[in-house]
């Protein structure tokens, strides 16, 4: 199941890891030939890609390994471990950034060669554009928080490269050499931003948050459609595990009913709740409702 295949996860990473090592090496020609703080800072946001699409890639194999003994409900978790670690260094390369940039604001130093150092960095701009674009289509498809993670992460290169690219276009018609340290700073501050959100959600991931309002709707209504006065739902929980859903509620149907109609009915609504909300688990717990230990979930919460 881990196994690279054309609709394998693993290989939008691999476009990933490529297209960061691409961007490194333009980068850092760019930012040779001009001495821009903003290029060193843009560059140096491209080695935290590399970095993160290589801990995506290890995240990713894990993940889509099948369920074991040891873990009967799947690897899925392993994802928002390394989309944690992606918003951690998104956050170092702010860091990174800004310290370089305060540096060159107290230390303004003129820049060379913008012409050809913009072409480049532009160029490096359009792989990561075209990139992230890619992954960001791929991880909703997929499900895959790392490939949104990873997708995020990339645009947010681009936005970075293009508030370094008008800085550098301002300083070149102005002379301002402090727009340059500047840009940079208001490029950290955004990064920091990403970052936050992106570690938020994946701690809500790792803490088994339970599954958006929208699909709640959605649970509730196909279960009502399925509810009258003799077949009643309660103790309903949800939680996502990246690209799977777990879903689990009681049943209570009539004691008179056998196992084999019981089952029947259970077999019915996990294919309502599948068709409607594909890549969920459902575990459904059927109960007898004359008895009125069916409901001692309740006196627990």
């Amino acid at each position: 199941m881990s196994e690279i295949t054309k609709e394998s996860p693993i290989r939008f990473i691999w476009l990933s890891i490529a297209a960061s090592i691409i961007t490194i090496t333009l980068k850092t020609v760019a930012w040779q030939m001009t001495d821009s703080v903003g290029l060193l800072s843009d560059a140096m946001e491209s080695v935290i890609n590399l970095v993160a699409a290589v801990i995506a890639l290890v995240a990713l194999t894990i993940a889509l390994r099948p369920p074991d003994q040891n873990h009967p409900f799947g690897h899925h978790k392993a994802e928002y471990f390394s989309s944690v670690i992606e918003g951690i260094l998104i956050l170092v390369a702010a860091i990174s950034i800004g310290y370089a940039a305060i540096t060159r604001l107290i230390h303004p130093q003129p820049i060379a060669s913008i012409s050809l150092g913009l072409i480049i960095s532009a160029s490096a701009t359009a792989v990561n554009w075209i990139t992230a674009i890619i992954l960001l289509k791929a991880g909703k498809r997929h499900h895959s928080i790392t490939l949104e993670a990873d997708a995020h992460h990339l645009m947010t290169d681009v936005y970075t490269t293009g508030g370094v690219i008008a800085g550098l276009i301002l300083v070149h018609f102005t002379g301002w050499l402090w727009l340059d340290p500047v840009i940079a700073i208001g490029v950290a501050i955004n990064i920091v931003f990403t970052g936050t959100k992106l570690i938020g959600r994946s701690v809500s991931g790792l803490m088994d948050q339970a599954l958006p309002e929208a699909d709640m709707k959605i649970i509730n209504t196909i279960l009502k459609k399925h509810e009258n006065s003799n077949i009643q739902y309660h103790a309903l929980y949800t939680r996502r595990a990246s690209s799977r859903n777990f879903i689990t509620f009681h049943l209570l149907v009539p004691g008179s009913w056998s196992v084999t109609r019981g089952h029947e009915l259970t077999k019915l609504i996990e294919r309502d709740l599948e068709e409607a909300l594909p890549r969920s688990d459902i575990f459904i717990h059927l109960e007898p409702d004359g008895d009125p230990e069916s409901f001692d979930d309740y006196l627990h919460h």
